[in-house]
């Protein structure tokens, strides 16, 4: 049994980067692409990736992602853009297995202060195995809420049953923007599946960005990786809108395991008339549903109200604080968790409404 740490995915061994690649077949966000463009163009100043590796009789057992931020402290390898995440689990390891490498892994983290954990599924694969692991090691899990997920089966719909299961307010606004820009004989749609092309749209996508409503990117560098990465792995889907020659809105998805994810979209504020967003995603949604039969629509971290209709369906997304006993950091963390708890409790108590306590 040894623990081996690495500072780049491409670092790791062939059998650990398989676990990688068998992840990566059913969500891109856990590939060895995506966390080498995290790495790369996503991290705070001074911060790195580290990944953990687990193994047993020479074989990968577990591999877990991190960074270690410029004052040492540990975090998982997420970004801004990360809709999940997870440890990596070998398949047929033992839960005895399983938390032998969690301890490992608690007994390297213990004296960094709390290891943050997030985006992850409640019901991720290997969790109460791992985390009795880290148990072990001296670590205290906290659970916090962090995202939610708006989603959507819908696997066999094509378009028309697609919208007839949409409210019937969305249905309309759809169905009179199309037939407005199908008129538009200066509308045109762009669809990028793969390099060609993909510069060009890069370009307009970030035209339409700087011309939306939308915050400055805080990693400017990502989108351009990921799409190059995306584009290479055969899973892009990017649409853009043009409304003569001009482009009007923007977006661009992954179709990975059946799944199409919305990662980013925009349109221009001066274009607002035509709703050009509307226009867009009604469009790449036909595409996905009736040429990719997608079996999921998945619109990503957060909860904005738009989302709801689209899809319908929320699924949360969690986090973890693994606060070590022993470290001035950790029990600090547990205090203050268990002061929240109490002030909660008394809340309900008295009949006064509870305010959300977020660890970030």
């Amino acid at each position: 049994m040894a623990l081996a740490v690495f500072g780049s995915v491409a670092a790791l061994p062939p059998d650990a980067r398989a676990l990688l690649d068998a992840a990566a077949r059913q969500d891109f966000q856990l590939s060895a692409a995506w966390f080498a463009t995290v790495a790369a163009a996503a991290l705070p100043p001074g911060a790195r990736a580290v990944f953990l590796l687990w193994q047993e009789a020479g074989q990968a057992v577990a591999v877990l992602p991190l960074q270690r931020s410029a004052s040492g402290r540990l975090e998982a390898l997420t970004s801004p853009y990360t809709c999940r995440y997870r440890p990596l689990i070998a398949p047929g390891a033992t839960p005895e297995t399983v938390r032998r490498a969690g301890r490992g892994f608690g007994r390297y983290c213990r004296w960094r202060g709390p290891l943050r954990l997030d985006a992850l599924d409640p019901d991720w694969p290997g969790q109460a195995a791992l985390l009795a692991g880290f148990r072990a090691a001296g670590l205290v899990a906290l659970r916090f809420a962090h995202f939610g997920n708006w989603h959507l089966p819908v696997a066999g719909l094509d378009w028309p049953a697609y919208l007839a299961g949409r409210p019937g307010e969305l249905r309309e606004t759809i169905r009179r923007r199309l037939a407005r820009a199908a008129r538009d004989k200066t509308i045109s749609f762009d669809l990028i599946t793969g390099p060609d092309g993909l510069d060009t749209a890069i370009a307009a996508y970030e035209a339409v960005y700087a011309r939306s409503w939308k915050e400055p990117e805080p990693y400017p560098d990502f989108g351009p990786a990921f799409l190059h990465a995306a584009a290479a792995a055969g899973i892009l889907r990017m649409g853009v809108l043009r409304q003569g020659g001009v482009p009007v809105a923007a977006q661009y998805w992954t179709l990975c395991g059946g799944t199409a994810s919305v990662l980013k979209l925009a349109h221009d504020e001066a274009a607002r008339a035509l709703s050009p967003g509307t226009v867009l995603s009604a469009r790449m949604i036909r595409h996905l549903l009736e040429h990719d039969h997608a079996t999921e629509l998945d619109f990503g971290r957060g909860d904005d109200p738009y989302k709801r209709g689209w899809t319908g369906q929320r699924r949360p997304r969690e986090g973890l604080l693994l606060c070590p006993l022993l470290h001035p950091a950790g029990l600090a963390a547990i205090v203050r968790q268990a002061a929240g708890a109490a002030r909660h409790w008394v809340r309900r108590r008295i009949g006064s409404p509870a305010t959300s306590d977020t660890t970030r």
